[in-house]
């Protein structure tokens, strides 16, 4: 079932949101002090185009910089990329079988609100 929907997601809203966050990584890495942005927003295109089975655990010794970079993030991109995922989840709750897309898609919020510091790892 897993496999069905991560299809089903790619194809209506995986594709976009990770070409979204590859954007966002690519004008991250040009300068070297945002790096660490990039490399997270690379990390969570990857659980954008395949969300479902896997989760996202924060990693409770991740220091002050990742707090501050978190803020850094949530100011810069994180509000524009929630509001992507929102935007995108309303047409997928609209009709009955996008509705566990429209979940995940919100399940997305909290890390693109504030990757650093959080792990994304299996259900399993």
């Amino acid at each position: 079932m897993r496999t069905i929907l991560n299809v089903i997601w790619l194809v209506f809203a995986g594709l976009w949101l990770a070409l979204g966050y590859v954007a966002a990584g690519i004008i991250c890495c040009i300068l070297i002090v945002t790096i660490p942005f990039g490399i997270a927003s690379f990390r969570i295109a990857a659980y954008a185009l395949w969300p479902f089975g896997r989760t996202v655990v924060r990693d409770p010794d991740a220091g002050v910089f990742s707090t501050i970079g978190n803020v850094i993030w949530l100011i810069f991109a994180g509000i524009w990329l929630a509001i992507g995922h929102v935007v995108t989840s309303i047409p997928l709750f609209i009709s009955i079988i996008g509705i566990p897309l429209g979940v995940a898609n919100i399940k997305l919020i909290p890390v693109s609100l504030l990757p650093l510091g959080a792990r994304i790892v299996d259900n399993d």
